[in-house]
This record gives C-alpha cells, sequence and structure tokens, in this order.
C-alpha cells in the first residue's frame, strides 16, 4: 500500500476543537476526518488527521505525509497535510497525541 505522497480529499466530521461522539473528554487538536470511497479494515472509510490547517473546516484536499499504524487496532490512521508541507514524526505525534496516547503505534513515512 503506497498511500504516501498520494492526494486524497479529507471529509471532516470532527473539526477541529470539537469532542469525541462517544469519548467526550477527547477533544480534536487538528481537524479529523475520512476519504470517502477508500474503506479501512474496520468497514468503514479511512480516518484521516490533517495538519497543517489552524482553523475548523468540512473538507480538505492535500498530500498523506505519513500513516500511523496501530499495533493493538485494526486500523490505521492517514496523515495529512498541504502538498509541500512536511512534518517530523515528533511533530505529527505531538499534535495527535490527544487521540493516539490510547493506542501503542508508531509513524509510519513509507512501507
Amino acid at each position: 500500500m503506497g498511500v504516501i505522497g498520494e492526494i486524497v480529499k479529507v471529509t471532516v466530521d470532527r473539526p477541529m476543537g470539537s469532542r469525541h461522539p462517544k469519548h467526550r473528554d477527547i477533544c480534536y487538536r487538528v481537524n479529523y476526518g475520512y476519504i470517502k470511497g477508500i474503506m479501512s479494515p474496520d468497514g468503514e472509510e479511512q480516518d484521516a488527521y490533517i495538519l497543517g490547517v489552524d482553523y475548523p473546516v468540512d473538507e480538505f484536499t492535500g498530500r498523506v505525509i505519513a500513516v500511523i499504524h496501530r499495533y493493538d487496532d485494526i486500523e490505521e490512521k492517514w496523515v495529512v497535510a498541504p502538498v509541500g508541507k512536511s512534518y517530523s514524526a515528533e511533530e505529527i505525534e505531538a499534535q495527535v497525541s490527544f487521540q493516539e496516547q490510547y493506542f501503542n503505534y508508531e509513524i509510519r513515512f513509507s512501507y
């Protein structure tokens, strides 16, 4: 699966500043959504974090810069950023830890 570098459109269903629908103590520090038509192993559309946009959005088109591989969950999360923008593993982790702290994961930049 070579998704790194692909341009995707993310439909945001959890904008920055919103709360997780089931776990109300989790507040989204970044925009979070899904890529329509791409199914993940959990039977839902592929989830994605959006970095590099510091205000709530409804949708966003950008480049997949990394994949968060969860060892203790069936799904992976894609990390999408504006074309030309990149982040280190430490920078990504700092922005997604509000949710990923509950999982054993690694940030992959390629397969």
